[in-house]
Parts: C-alpha cells; sequence; structure tokens
C-alpha cells in the first residue's frame, strides 16, 4: 500500500464509506483520521508524503489516548493502525 501524499491517505480512507467494507473498518478508519490529521499538522499540510516520522507521532498520539476507546474498539484501531503503516513506512 502506497500513497503519494496524505490527500490520497485521506481519500483512501473516504472511499471506505462506498466500498464494502466492515463497520470496524470504517470505525478505525474513521478514528485514525482524525489522529493523522493533528499529527500532520504539525509538520506540513496534506500534500506531504507519509512519513515514519509522522506515524511515529501518530503512535504517540494514539496510545496518549488509548483511554478514550474500550478494549474492543482499541484492539480494532489497533490492528487497522498497522495495516495502515505500511503506507508511512516507504
Amino acid at each position: 500500500m502506497q500513497f503519494e501524499n496524505l490527500t490520497a491517505l485521506y481519500h483512501y480512507l473516504d472511499e471506505q464509506v462506498v466500498q464494502d467494507v466492515s463497520a470496524d473498518e470504517l470505525f478505525a478508519g474513521s478514528y485514525l483520521r482524525g489522529f493523522i490529521s493533528l499529527a500532520s499538522s504539525e509538520y506540513g499540510d496534506e500534500s506531504q508524503p507519509p512519513s515514519q516520522q509522522l506515524a511515529d507521532n501518530i503512535s504517540e498520539k494514539l496510545q496518549a489516548a488509548r483511554t478514550e476507546l474500550n478494549p474492543h474498539d482499541r484492539q480494532i484501531v489497533q490492528d487497522y493502525w498497522q495495516h495502515l503503516q505500511q503506507a508511512f513506512s516507504a
């Protein structure tokens, strides 16, 4: 999974609404989109490519907010984040 920039990643997450994805994936994608947006604002704008530094920042923010979710939802988000992090490691 590769994205040229964060705009492309946001588009991927937004398009899940019209695709046949599970409610868990929709929830995790929406939840993570907010954290990605928050973290990315510290580094630039949506034209920036996904980077490991940005992924690390997102992971830190997710860890700090872990009490916002119940354990089941937290696991859903964590699993989805692990999947999405592939786009940040290139």
